[in-house]
């Protein structure tokens, strides 16, 4: 009986072993894949000159993917920005200082934003955010804006990706012990420095987490984006300029690529690059929290 139990145990471990690398595969083929599917667009134009050039002309074979790594960047910066004080201070609220009854009611609803599709998102950013920033905003810093911009890009991002970042750190925030916090307050501790000397430290690896979770949500985040961003091939100087990330690229345009030569690898090289740019993201992301894990160990 017991050589049967051992014998299971270990039949389990190795399909679990199984899918654990059929999971990682995936990754692979995927990254593979694409990285074919760019080799011509590679063939004819250098590497250096794609990532830096800012010409976009595809009739002419001119594939510059400068301004749409820039408006990537720029969009997922500002969203990050905007969303990461507020998922804190909100996340604090709920695990330290609401009522259980207002708990109750805040956490379905912070939950309930994950469940709207991204197009609603991008109806209301159309409607209410690009408005704000053209009539509001933007005539305070500049002469001119129509509202489509990286920064109605990052607004309406970082609301989608809010109850992602507050639903994580309240879980690392319940985690932690009450009995250390029980032992700041009765060392004299008032509540809120409680939670920047106690919770805030044995909860920054959660929250770096739940940043990376987030920005990677945020760096293939397209529908939403690309109604509110402008979707203009230039390089974004200020948050008031239009921007043209890779996810709206890749969407926008994946239907002409029949009649355009080199159009289809140009933008299989656009989803490789978005996919590295998230691989290495994550990579590092990962590093710096273990570091960080073995300093708060020590």
């Amino acid at each position: 009986m017991t050589s049967l139990r051992l014998l299971k145990d270990k039949v389990y471990a190795k399909i679990m072993l199984i899918f654990t690398i059929l999971s990682v595969a995936v990754v692979l083929v995927i990254g593979i894949g694409l990285y074919l599917k760019s080799v011509p667009v590679l063939n004819k134009i250098s590497l250096y000159t794609l990532l830096t050039s800012s010409v976009w002309k595809p009739l002419k074979g001119l594939f510059g993917f400068f301004p749409f790594i820039m408006g990537t960047l720029w969009v997922t910066a500002i969203a990050i920005i905007i969303a990461l004080p507020l998922c804190l201070l909100t996340s604090f609220f709920i695990t330290e200082y609401a009522p259980n009854q207002l708990r109750k009611i805040l956490v379905p609803f912070v939950n309930l934003l994950s469940g709207i599709p991204p197009v609603i998102f991008g109806v209301w950013g159309v409607l209410f955010i690009v408005p704000l920033i053209q009539d509001h905003i933007a005539p305070h810093f500049v002469e001119f804006s129509t509202g489509y911009s990286v920064l109605a890009g990052g607004i309406v991002l970082a609301v989608m990706i809010f109850p992602l970042i507050v639903s994580i750190v309240c879980e690392v925030l319940n985690t932690i012990p009450k009995d250390l916090k029980d032992a700041s307050l009765a060392l004299g501790a008032t509540k809120w420095e409680t939670i920047r000397k106690v919770s805030l430290r044995k909860a920054k690896p959660g929250i770096i987490a739940a940043t990376v979770l987030a920005v990677s949500r945020a760096f293939g985040e397209t529908i939403a984006v690309l109604m509110v961003c402008g979707n203009n091939a230039d390089v974004p100087h200020s948050v008031f300029d239009p921007g043209y990330p890779l996810p709206a690229l890749i969407a926008n345009n994946y239907g002409e690529i029949l009649s355009i030569p080199m159009y289809d690898s140009a933008l299989m090289f656009a989803a490789f690059l978005l996919f590295i740019i998230i691989l290495l993201f994550n990579v590092i992301s990962r590093i710096i929290l273990a570091r960080l894990e073995r300093k708060l160990a020590l």
